[in-house]
């Protein structure tokens, strides 16, 4: 049975420009004309969807969530996957990747378990397009609001028997300085694993070997990182710097607004650019949920917060404790606050982090031939729908 979906009357957003009165057809869940209007006749059968003139994007994706709509993933229910996913459908995302905490190994290993379920069940919220372990290979100095006690140098016996226990891992982010972090970082791109430099105290010429062993990505870039410090008199760059030094090395950035202002914002897109600069949330399960106090984390080992002033925050209010952003948040912010091009903004919440992912030939632009995800929202990035493979998974 055929299941096609129209949409008309909308602003599309390519990659490199904005074009109207062009029509989309998408049938099984692929994209297979973008035409003009007099082109098309809606056919009984036919879900026609009327942009009213608003602006049409290829579906948000983010690359680094913890949770949302006060679900975390770590909370080890199918449940929270699918709670967190339909909470953040609503904001514009169609795809995004589970993020853990540091934790115990018996608490991935039920992760694993939890995800292929959430996976099986997962038809109103975004995508899971894999895994991302954050952690438990930290740097102590650069723990940010990770748990200490889980904390740990990366060794074969455990991390070959976590690679072994799951097939759904495609991202992993840790510190690369630690002893045994260079040869991890090879097992996992042998993999195709996502290998990406976070919560670390490298030095620049640390990052460059790492580079070349693999860690191609630099989880939310200016949070939990080294820049430049002194040893014995003598100065050395840090993560910061070499992420901006080598030019081939993509970055993410939480831009809420709050994680970075507006300066570090431009900064960011002036020298790394768009093609470079991924937009994610990083959010907790706070994202969608009102200002009040909440968990960082599982719900039974999880860590007390506060929600305010548009973020999360340690309870002594020492330390920002994780984002509350959503996707449309993050776009939102970039256009009316950093002052950045619509177009650029939606391609680091689209095509780059689909290209950063490998996936790029299926999601991530309006081409025809690839998903169907579309997320539709006005002048000021209120969504007011979003599609999903051709299905409408939020909106009328």
């Amino acid at each position: 049975m055929r299941n096609r979906i129209i949409i008309k009357n909308g602003k599309l957003i390519f990659p490199d420009e904005i074009k109207e009165g062009l029509t989309l057809v998408c049938e099984n869940g692929k994209i297979t004309r973008i035409s003009h209007p007099d082109e098309v006749v809606a056919e009984s059968g036919d879900r026609v969807v009327d942009a009213q003139n608003r602006y049409v994007s290829s579906g948000f994706i983010d690359i680094h969530t913890h949770g949302g709509g006060g679900h975390d993933f770590m909370d080890g229910t199918v449940e929270a996957y699918l709670g967190a996913a339909e909470t953040h459908a609503k904001h514009g995302t169609t795809a995004l990747l589970p993020t853990t905490l540091t934790s115990t190994f018996e608490e991935l290993m039920k992760t694993f378990s939890i995800y292929k379920q959430a996976v099986q069940r997962n038809n109103k919220g975004a995508k899971f397009l894999g895994l991302h372990l954050e952690g438990p290979y930290f740097a102590y100095n650069q723990r940010g609001a990770q748990d200490p006690k889980y904390l740990r140098n990366p060794e074969p016996e455990e991390y070959n028997k976590i690679l072994a226990a799951s097939d759904d891992i495609v991202r992993w982010s840790l510190a690369p300085e630690l002893p045994g972090a260079f040869d991890f970082g090879k097992a996992l791109t042998s993999q195709n694993i996502l290998t990406s430099i976070a919560h670390s105290d490298a030095i620049y010429e640390e990052v460059v070997e790492a580079f070349n062993a693999g860690f191609t990505h630099v989880t939310h870039l200016y949070s939990a990182m080294s820049t430049v410090t002194r040893r014995n008199a003598f100065r050395y760059a840090g993560v910061l710097e070499a992420a901006y030094l080598i030019d081939d090395m993509t970055v993410e950035i939480i831009a809420d607004g709050v994680h970075l202002p507006k300066s570090l914002l431009q900064f960011v897109y002036k020298f790394k650019g768009p093609d470079k600069t991924a937009l994610c949330t990083d959010s907790m399960r706070g994202a969608g949920m009102p200002d009040g106090e909440s968990i960082l984390g599982s719900l039974d080992k999880g860590q007390k917060v506060i929600i305010e002033d548009g973020v999360a925050k340690l309870p002594d209010r020492t330390a920002f404790a994780g984002s509350v952003a959503t996707t449309d948040r993050l776009v939102r912010t970039m256009v009316e606050l950093a002052e950045v091009p619509l177009v650029e903004a939606v391609r680091m919440m689209t095509l780059t982090p689909a290209r950063i992912m490998q996936i790029d030939q299926q999601k991530g632009s309006i081409v025809e031939g690839k998903d169907a995800d579309f997320v539709i929202f006005d002048d000021h990035i209120h969504v007011s729908h979003t599609i999903l493979e051709g299905n409408v998974i939020y909106g009328d």
